[in-house]
């Protein structure tokens, strides 16, 4: 005979199969509403776009732009970032548009293409404030 308690359990265990945990919430971030870069505001709908766009053209080894984004993001300037590399770049831009090529402005998503098993954001960065070709973190809100 079969308990309840596995029939519960394997009901739950069916659910979350189907509906997976959203990408802020995996890294930690669930409290996550905003992202502000300079005087750009993103939502977690737009970072999971530009992310999911970053994702997509890195698992099939292609870019976008005269920068050939994503590419590779060292964190030279030691920036706090949700998980350990590697690292890769990606713009978000102000308009709300996924990049596609063309002036990727001062903002980037920065992605794990590898952590445990899946490509995941793990953090908004800028050069609005920073100096040279450098980068500063973006404040989460």
């Amino acid at each position: 005979m079969v308990s309840l308690k596995t029939i519960v359990f394997a009901s739950l265990a069916a659910l979350a199969a189907a509906n997976p945990i959203g990408l802020e919430k995996r890294q930690g971030t669930g409290g996550i509403t905003s992202v502000t870069c300079g005087s750009n505001r993103y939502t977690v709908s737009q970072l999971n776009a530009a992310t999911s766009r970053g994702c997509q053209l890195y698992a099939s080894g292609q870019t976008v732009g005269s920068n050939n984004y994503p590419h590779t993001f060292n964190n030279r300037e030691g920036l706090p970032l949700e998980t350990s590399g590697p690292y890769q770049e990606f713009p978000i831009l102000k308009s709300g548009s996924v990049y596609n090529g063309g002036s990727p402005s001062t903002d980037r998503i920065v992605f794990n293409p590898s952590y445990n098993g899946a490509c995941v954001y793990v953090g908004a960065i800028t050069h609005t404030g920073a100096s040279g070709n450098n980068f500063v973190s973006c404040r989460t809100t």
